[in-house]
């Protein structure tokens, strides 16, 4: 029996939990997201359901947002009049096994007769094919990865436990507008009748889900459909890279998102992110900057941080490096006096002597009043210099060829600009620190001594 079990076990891990793990972790045949910079994508599970999906329907055509559903099939042969509604208003209808149970529990050949029966049911409805599928809960078997010449299968990149009563409209809310970023594939369900959902759960999804289309538009960001966010991977210079430097950007990119948490990173333009920034002090060697001062060890500085996705975009964009450099000078003009508005609102980054950063990316700073210096000699200068360079290699337009021509140029650099200067270029002031109470309050006091010291007028008895 002890034998069996251990059988059993080896046969289920090989099957279906390490080809899960593989799908879900390193995104191996599937997709789970997209590279735009304005689009995102809200995909739909385990409808149509008839009270609340011709809702849902209703509320997207409102705000002009598209979608994908990955439908039961059992679901949708008893609603066909929803899937022809779904079909009529440009949404994409894709397949999520004729019944709501997992591939771990199919044999492949179950499976490829759940995905072709409902497959089958969409075609008699629409009179197209749909080649789009998600597997119940995201499993996958190891047969599964078989069928990409068959289907696409589309996992997600967010998931908001909107099956759940519980969870409310105000979380969910919040957690929806957390995650509303381009290119996030949102994992949502108009239906709530599936095995471990709430049958009134899809009514606080609804009220989320208006909230957050509301801040979609105000962000400027747009749903659009699976379909379309593939085509624009595919057509994107992403694709042409090598396995190896597209692992190089995957771990670069995940450390981003480490180090923003680590060190409590702030985003200048959260709804467009280029610039990052911390407050923090100056542990470097005595600088004397343009307008005088002196930038010693100690003194508060705004930390500038490149965001790495938009940096990697930029590179991968462009023709040649000239491009590149106007790119970021662009960006650069857009987020500069954000930043400069910000430090004047806020007393505590007022107090901070000088903006600091350091790029390989050197040339070009000096046009918004940047001093570029070199680093001084050591640990940190070389060990900077051999991680931007590998950078480089992957996000420059001529790639690693940039690191054979003029190689003596790759040196990072620091870069420096006074506080006071960037306030007085975009014509802002630093903050008056405000009064405390306690020396307000003595303030009154030695008003009123004052007062009190005055000659006075003489009485006459």
């Amino acid at each position: 029996m002890q034998t069996l079990l251990l059988w059993l076990f080896y046969i289920s891990t090989f099957y279906a939990f390490i080809p899960g793990m593989i799908s879900r972790i390193f995104g191996y045949r599937v997709f789970r997201k997209g590279i735009g910079r304005t689009d995102y994508g809200l995909t739909f599970d385990d409808g149509p359901d008839p009270h609340y999906t011709p809702l849902l329907l209703d509320l997207l055509k409102r705000y002009g947002a598209k979608a994908t559903f990955f439908v039961v099939g059992a679901h949708a042969e008893a609603h066909p009049e929803i899937i022809k509604r779904m079909h009529d208003e440009g949404h994409l209808i894709g397949i999520h096994n004729y019944v709501h149970k997992t591939n771990w529990l199919m044999r492949p050949a179950t499976v490829r007769k759940q995905i072709q029966r409902t497959d089958d049911i969409i075609f008699k409805i629409t009179g197209e094919r749909s080649t789009y599928y998600r597997p119940p809960w995201g499993i996958v078997n190891l047969f599964d990865f078989s069928k990409r010449r068959q289907v696409q299968i589309v996992l997600w990149s967010a998931m908001f436990g909107d099956w759940k009563e519980k969870l409310g409209a105000e979380r969910l809310t919040d957690k929806l507008i957390s995650k509303l970023d381009p290119g996030e594939v949102m994992l949502l369900h108009d239906c709530g009748t599936t095995l471990g959902a709430d049958p009134h759960a899809p009514e606080h999804m609804l009220i989320a889900l208006e909230r957050m289309l509301q801040e979609a538009d105000r962000r400027g960001l747009r749903s659009i459909r699976i379909d379309e966010m593939i085509k624009a991977v595919q057509s994107s210079p992403i694709t042409r890279l090598s396995f190896g430097k597209r692992l190089v950007v995957g771990l670069w990119l995940a450390w981003e998102q480490v180090f923003q948490l680590m060190f409590q990173i702030k985003t200048i333009s959260p709804a467009d992110p280029f610039l990052h920034y911390r407050l923090r002090k100056y542990q470097g060697n005595p600088v004397q900057m343009d307008n005088g001062e002196t930038l010693s060890k100690g003194d508060k500085i705004i930390e500038l941080h490149i965001d790495n996705r938009q940096l990697f975009e930029l590179g991968i964009h462009s023709r040649s490096s000239a491009q590149l450099a106007i790119r970021m000078i662009r960006r650069m003009e857009k987020d500069l006096p954000v930043l400069a508005e910000r430090i004047a609102g806020d007393v505590d980054l007022a107090e901070a002597k000088a903006l600091y950063g350091v790029s390989l990316l050197n040339r070009g700073p000096e046009k918004f009043g940047f001093m570029v210096l070199d680093l001084p000699s050591g640990l940190f200068a070389s060990s900077t210099k051999f991680y931007l360079s590998i950078l480089l290699s992957v996000i420059h337009p001529s790639g690693g060829a940039r690191l054979k021509v003029r190689s003596e140029l790759l040196v990072p650099k620091m870069m420096l600009m006074p506080v006071s200067q960037l306030l007085d270029q975009m014509n802002q002031q630093r903050p008056q620190k405000p009064v405390k109470q306690r020396e307000r309050v003595r303030e009154e006091e030695r008003s009123i001594e004052a007062e009190l010291e005055l000659p006075g007028a003489t009485v006459v008895h």
